[in-house]
C-alpha cells in the first residue's frame, strides 16, 4: 500500500521514508492538504497530514468520496480536523499523543533566552561589525519567577529548566503534577501567576477552554517588564491584544513559536510576496518581539519518534487494532 504524506519538510521526508521502508510505500508531497490539493489523495486509502493541513468537511468528503479511509496526522494537536464530521463519514484519524518533551521545552527557553538577552540584535550588529553594546542590556533569571502554564510532559521539561536557573515556581493547571511540586512549584490561580511572573510560558492544548487564555485582561495583568513565551498553539493568544499591549511599550520580550493565523503562512516561503496579514506584519516590527515559524519540536529525535508512531498509527489500522492515538472513531 502506498500512503501519501502532505506537508513533508525536505529535512523531515528521509526520516518518513527510512520508518516506511519495510511496512508500507510512501509518497511525500510538499504541498499542504486544502481543499484544492485534496483530490491529489484519490485512491490512497491512508493519508499523513501536517498540523498546518486543512480537514475541513469539503476536505474530509473529498477524502472519502476519493477513498481515503484512514488519517494518520503527524502531530499532537488535532484542531485542524473536523473529528465530528470525519467520524461521520467512517472515517479513521489517529494523531501522535507524544513524543520527545524536551524538543519544545528546550526550544521555548531558547527564545525566552534570546528575547532577554538580545541575541538576535546582537548577532545582527556584529555581523555589521557594530560591536556596541548600547540597548543590549539583558537580566538575570536567577533568583526571578517563572510562570508555567500547562504542566504536562512538557510543561514539566520546561519547569525542569526553570528549576536549573534557580527560579520560583508558579503553574497552572486543571491537576497539579508531583514531579513539578517536587521541584518546588506553587499551584496558583492564573491572575496570580499573571501579576507574579517574570517569564510566562505557554503549554496547554488549545481547546475551547484555552482560546485566547491570554486576551486583554491577562496581558493587562502581567508585569510591564515580563517576558512571554508561546511555543503551543497560536489561539492561546489573542494577538491584537498583544499588539495593543506592545504599542504601550510593555514587555521585555514576546517569543512566538505559533500565531493563532498561521495557515497558509507557516512552513511556506513568502518572502517574494506582499505582507496581508496587517497584524502579524505590525507584531514583527517590534524589536522585543521574535516570531519563528512552528519550530519547537523539529528535531530529529522528536520528528523521528513522531514519524515511526505515524507507522504505527497506519499499521493498526490495517491489523484492526486500536490505540490510544486514535482520535475518530470515538473509544466505545
Amino acid at each position: 500500500m502506498e500512503v501519501l504524506a502532505f506537508g513533508v519538510q525536505a529535512d523531515e521526508q528521509p526520516l518518513l521514508e527510512k520508518a516506511f521502508k519495510g511496512h508500507h510505500g510512501i509518497r511525500c508531497l510538499d504541498v499542504f492538504l486544502t481543499e484544492d490539493t485534496a483530490p491529489i489523495a484519490a485512491g490512497h486509502e491512508s493519508i499523513s497530514t501536517s498540523v498546518n493541513c486543512r480537514l475541513s468537511a469539503q476536505v474530509l468528503q473529498t477524502l472519502a468520496v476519493g477513498g481515503t479511509t484512514m488519517i494518520a496526522q503527524r502531530s499532537t494537536g488535532f484542531n485542524n480536523i473536523d473529528l465530528d464530521v470525519a467520524e461521520r463519514l467512517g472515517l479513521t484519524v489517529a494523531r501522535v499523543s507524544s513524543y520527545s518533551p524536551h524538543s519544545v521545552a528546550e526550544f521555548a527557553w531558547a527564545l525566552a533566552l534570546a528575547v532577554n538577552r538580545r541575541i538576535v540584535r546582537a548577532a545582527g550588529r556584529t555581523r555589521d561589525f557594530d560591536f556596541r553594546l548600547n540597548g543590549l542590556m539583558g537580566r538575570d533569571l536567577h533568583g526571578r519567577t517563572a510562570g508555567v502554564l500547562g504542566t504536562g510532559r512538557i510543561g514539566e521539561a520546561f519547569t525542569r529548566i526553570a528549576h536549573g536557573f534557580g527560579m520560583r515556581l508558579l503553574g497552572w493547571d486543571i491537576a497539579e503534577n508531583p514531579a513539578c511540586v517536587g521541584l518546588g512549584m506553587k499551584y496558583v490561580e492564573k491572575q496570580e501567576l499573571f501579576a507574579a511572573a517574570d517569564l510566562i510560558s505557554l503549554h496547554v492544548p488549545l481547546l475551547p477552554g484555552t482560546r485566547r487564555l491570554i486576551g486583554a485582561e491577562a496581558l493587562g495583568a502581567m508585569k510591564d517588564d515580563a517576558i512571554l513565551v508561546n511555543s503551543s498553539r497560536g489561539g492561546l493568544i489573542d494577538t491584537d491584544a498583544l499588539v495593543a499591549e506592545l504599542r504601550k511599550g510593555r514587555f521585555t520580550g514576546v517569543g512566538l513559536d505559533v500565531y493563532e493565523a498561521e495557515a497558509g503562512l507557516f512552513f511556506l516561503d513568502k518572502s517574494l510576496e506582499a505582507v496581508t496579514d496587517d497584524t502579524l506584519a505590525r507584531l514583527m516590527t517590534f524589536p522585543n518581539v521574535l516570531v519563528t515559524s512552528h519550530q519547537a519540536y523539529y528535531t530529529k529525535d522528536a520528528v523521528g519518534q513522531i514519524v515511526a508512531t505515524t507507522v504505527r498509527n497506519i499499521d493498526d489500522h490495517m491489523d484492526g487494532r486500536r490505540s490510544e492515538n486514535v482520535l475518530v472513531p470515538a473509544a466505545p
